[in-house]
This record gives C-alpha cells, sequence and structure tokens, in this order.
C-alpha cells in the first residue's frame, strides 16, 4: 500500500524516529519504484549525500552529506495544534468518550474522572480554563480545522511551540489567529520560512509582548518585515540564527524593551550603532556575538551618547571585546545600570579580579551591578579612590597639574582614562603624599636604573633600563612586549634585591606602580614566559 503524502509536503518539517529533517524533493528515483522523498537532516552526520544520486541531483543541501532518501512511510507529518494540546494535557477525543469508557483528565495537579457524554462538556470546561500551554515538542505542525481552537481555547494567552514541526511563519498566524489575547509565544527551534516582503498589518499579534524566535534561522530582514505585526512587543529573543548584519527599524520595534541577540555572529561592533536609536530599549544581551569593540563616535570625552537613550542592562559575556578604550565607551551610556562582561580579553590585562572589578566600577560611573553582583557605594568610593591614586603619577607626567590653570593632561592621557578628570572634581586631586610618598617633582629624580634578565632564557642577553619608580607593571610590561615581542599577558614579572641574594618578589598587580614594590636602583627585573 502506498503511504499518504501531503500535497504540501515539499519544504515540510518532518519527524523520522526522533530526527528531525525538511523535505527537499518528492518523486520518483529510478530505477526503484515508487514515491521517495528527498530529506535534508538537521544534522547532517544522519545523512549519505548532498541530493545527488548516481550523477542526477534531485535536490540540494547545505551539508555535502546532509541528504538521504526515505519512504513516505518513515516521515511523520505531525498532528495539528488542538490534537496535539488534548495529547499533552491527558484529553481523549470526543470518540473515545462516547463509547462509555472511563476517563481520566490531568489538569495541572488536580484530577477529573468522567464516564460517558457527561465528559464532553468537562473537556470542555478545562480546555477553556487552559491559560499557559505548552506543546513543545508534540510534532505540531499545522493550525487544524478554521476556528476550532479559538471555540476551544478561548483563554490562552502563552503558548511554547518549540521544537516543533512548523514550516512557516504563515502556520503561526494560522494559530495565532484564533488566539484572542496571545501575550507569550515561543517558537524557537523551529526551521521555518518567514516573509520575504513587508507583511499586511493585522489584528493578530496586537497583544503579543514576548516572542520567543531562537534557532529559526530568521534573518535581521525578515525581522523587520514581520514587525509592523508586533506593534505591542517588548521582548524578542532571537539567538542562534547566523544574522550577521543588522539594518535600522524605521517606525517598528519601538515598544520594545529587551533584545536577545546572542550566539549570532555579528559583523563588527559598528551593527549596533542600527539599533541604537531604540526609544525604550532597556536590556540588550550580546552574548558570544563576535564584537571586538564598541564605541560611539557622536560623543567625546565626558560626554554622554544619544545612542541607546534608555538602556539599562547590557551583557557582553564571551566576546573578543580586547581594548580597555571599549569599557570608557560605556561610560558614554546615559542610562546604564548593569554590565555583564565576562571572558573578554581585556580582562585578561589584570590577574587580580578585586582590581580588575574595581578598574571597570572606576570607569562607568553610573554602574550599579558589575557581572551579576550590587557596587555598594562604599565600594565605588574606594574604587575611585583608588583609580585616582594608581593613574596619578601617569595624570603628572602627561602634564596634570595640582594648579587647576596649568592642569593640562594630553589628549592621549584623557583617551586612556576620560573619568580621571571628573574623579579629581569629585575627590580633589590626588596628593603628593597619596602617591607613595613620592615627590614626583621632576622625572629626574624619580628613574631607577635595573638589570632586566630572562633567567629561563639563556640567550636573551640582560639589559640595562632607566626606568620611573611611578611606572606601572602593565606599562613595564608595554616595554617588555616592544623589546622581547612577547605578549603582557603572557609575560611573568618578578625582582631580586641586591641587599637580599636568592630571595624573589613576584610583581602580581599590573596596575600597581614600581615604588609600591620597593624597588631600588641596581635592582634586578626577572622576566618569564
Amino acid at each position: 500500500m502506498t503511504a499518504w503524502v501531503p500535497s504540501d509536503a515539499l519544504g515540510r518539517r518532518i519527524l523520522c524516529g526522533t530526527e528531525h529533517a525538511t523535505v527537499r524533493y518528492v518523486g520518483s528515483v529510478p530505477p526503484t519504484a515508487g514515491i521517495w522523498l528527498g530529506v535534508e537532516w538537521d544534522d547532517p552526520q544522519r545523512g549519505k549525500h548532498d541530493g545527488t544520486y548516481e550523477g542526477t541531483q534531485y535536490f540540494k543541501c547545505r551539508h555535502p552529506r546532509g541528504g538521504s532518501f526515505i519512504r513516505p512511510n518513515k516521515a511523520n507529518f505531525g498532528v495539528d495544534f488542538l490534537t496535539a494540546v488534548k495529547d499533552r494535557y491527558g484529553l481523549k477525543d470526543e470518540k473515545d468518550v462516547q463509547h462509555g469508557t472511563e476517563n481520566t483528565l490531568v489538569f495541572g495537579k488536580k484530577t477529573v474522572e468522567f464516564v460517558g457524554m457527561d465528559s464532553i462538556a468537562e473537556q470542555q470546561r478545562q480546555l477553556n480554563q487552559l491559560v499557559d500551554i505548552s506543546v513543545r515538542e508534540c510534532a505540531v505542525s499545522h493550525a487544524g480545522q478554521k476556528e476550532e481552537i479559538s471555540r476551544t481555547c478561548a483563554n490562552i494567552r502563552h503558548i511554547n511551540l518549540s521544537r516543533n514541526l512548523i514550516s512557516s511563519w504563515e502556520t503561526v498566524t494560522a494559530i495565532a489567529s484564533q488566539i484572542q489575547n496571545l501575550e507569550t509565544l515561543n517558537i524557537s527551534e523551529n526551521k521555518m520560512k518567514f516573509p520575504s516582503t513587508s507583511t499586511s498589518v493585522s489584528s493578530v499579534f496586537s497583544k503579543l509582548r514576548i516572542l520567543a524566535l531562537n534557532q529559526t534561522e530568521i534573518m535581521w530582514t525578515e525581522v523587520l518585515f514581520c514587525a509592523p505585526g508586533w506593534p505591542a512587543l517588548e521582548e524578542l529573543y532571537l539567538t542562534s540564527n547566523n544574522i550577521t548584519v543588522l539594518e535600522r527599524p524605521d517606525n517598528v520595534l519601538q515598544t520594545l524593551k529587551l533584545l536577545d541577540l546572542s550566539d549570532n555572529q555579528l559583523l563588527d561592533g559598528n551593527q549596533l550603532h542600527l539599533i541604537a536609536h531604540l526609544p525604550r530599549l532597556e536590556q540588550l544581551i550580546l552574548r558570544n556575538t563576535g564584537i571586538s569593540s564598541i564605541h560611539f563616535p557622536d560623543a567625546g570625552f565626558g560626554c554622554k551618547t544619544k545612542m541607546f537613550p534608555s538602556l539599562k542592562r547590557l551583557a557582553i559575556n564571551d566576546n573578543k571585546i580586547s581594548q580597555w578604550s571599549s569599557i570608557n565607551e560605556l561610560d558614554k551610556l546615559p542610562s546604564l545600570q548593569s554590565l555583564q562582561c565576562h571572558n573578554n580579553p581585556f580582562m585578561d590585562t589584570e590577574k587580580n579580579p578585586e582590581t580588575l572589578r574595581q578598574l571597570i566600577i572606576a570607569k562607568i560611573g553610573q554602574l550599579e551591578v558589575l557581572n551579576k553582583s550590587e557596587i555598594l557605594p562604599a565600594e565605588r568610593k574606594g574604587a575611585e579612590l583608588d583609580y585616582r591614586k594608581i593613574f596619578g603619577s601617569d595624570w603628572l607626567a602627561a602634564g596634570g597639574n595640582w594648579n587647576p590653570e596649568k592642569n593640562k593632561p594630553s589628549e592621549e592621557f584623557l583617551t586612556a582614562h576620560p573619568r580621571y578628570l571628573s574623579l579629581c572634581l569629585k575627590y580633589g586631586a590626588p596628593e603628593e603624599g597619596e602617591l607613595k610618598g613620592q615627590q614626583p617633582l621632576t622625572l629626574k629624580n624619580q628613574l631607577l636604573t635595573l638589570t632586566i634578565k630572562c633567567p629561563e632564557k639563556p640567550e636573551q642577553k640582560p639589559v640595562e633600563k632607566k626606568l620611573p619608580e611611578s611606572m606601572t607593571i602593565q606599562r613595564v610590561k608595554g616595554l617588555l612586549y616592544r623589546l622581547l615581542k612577547i605578549p603582557g599577558s603572557e609575560l611573568k614579572l618578578s625582582y631580586e634585591s641586591s641587599k637580599l641574594e636568592g630571595k624573589e618578589v613576584e610583581l602580581d598587580n599590573d596596575l600597581k606602580p614600581l615604588q609600591f614594590y620597593s624597588i631600588e636602583n641596581g635592582d634586578c627585573v626577572l622576566v618569564r614566559w
């Protein structure tokens, strides 16, 4: 007997056993008899070829071994929405209850038993009570008979339709059009087709506030085509969709408060400028998006950007941000309160996590929460005072002065420390005594003559250098990078005192100056990597 094949099988999503696939071909495959389905597997390891069989290409696959031919009777084309709901919530079809068999309905934690015809009314009552429905992984592929959902489940507000067999946005619309008060919709993990032109505005999603489209292969242009139909949308989740470029939303997504673009490899940080004028956006999640820098070119030192006017919470974990200048830029955001930034290369420049946290706090003035930990007023004050001291010598060397009329640090210093002058206004310029008791009157008085050795690399000859006492370990590493061509993050420094032979002291805090470690003339700096 020949298995039934739906007339719209081409492009449909199917299950074969537990494996998901998309139908790419329906027809004969000579010399064999009968109808075959050419399918592209979600897991290419399951396939055998790219759609070519004995020299004839029947369909195309993204992966060279992502395709197979299967018989129609092996394919599960799925069920309608209401069938899945009844199955998930333990409800039987009417034909089952009319035979007088005893039925049990499990609704939440309550079990209701009913017999015969009376159960039909009870089933209807229970379905009408459903507000929050999850039919995840229930092989839902279509809406079913017209108006059946609206007659049966009138009070649904929240639906989880993730990981089903939905093939197109039209199917989603067909289901949602029967649910008058839909507020939350999760259709993640359904590979589907989206409109390729602007859709006509309808009231289907007029009350939708939260939409999850993770792993649906949607592109940003398609988001914008659909967005006119989401006039009240507040949260949009778009993770893992291979989105690389963004476009500016014109008159759409204006109500959006949260946007999650995690696990999409964006072309560069400038893509963010294209979504920077969403007026109500409060939370932006950019985990693992490949961005290496953040820049707001419309604002200079100490000024606030006009971009992201409402942004309060930003997550940039697991990216490639290597320069502290990107953290400086975040101080330009007018409303930023919370930042997550774990696993970025710039964090490797400081081994001590407490010092690293202090640096970020000092650089972003209005931050209240860092990496999910609240910043208390005492912590902020301590971080800002320490920052002011640590870079005080650099400030003086760059043209800073206790006399306000002569206080003109270089542009290079202000680029690296844009908040430094405002911290001086807040707490006063650092006193001479705060700079570790030194009298930084002239650079000459502070120079140390040090020998630099690489004990594990005998081929590297010792070098004698004159370095300012105020020079931070981080800057010493920068100097060594120019000498040795080894990145500072890989260098481990220590020193031996000329007075205490054999005793080695580790130089373990990149932000501290040489004088912090009581290094004196004639001491030897040891470099390892």
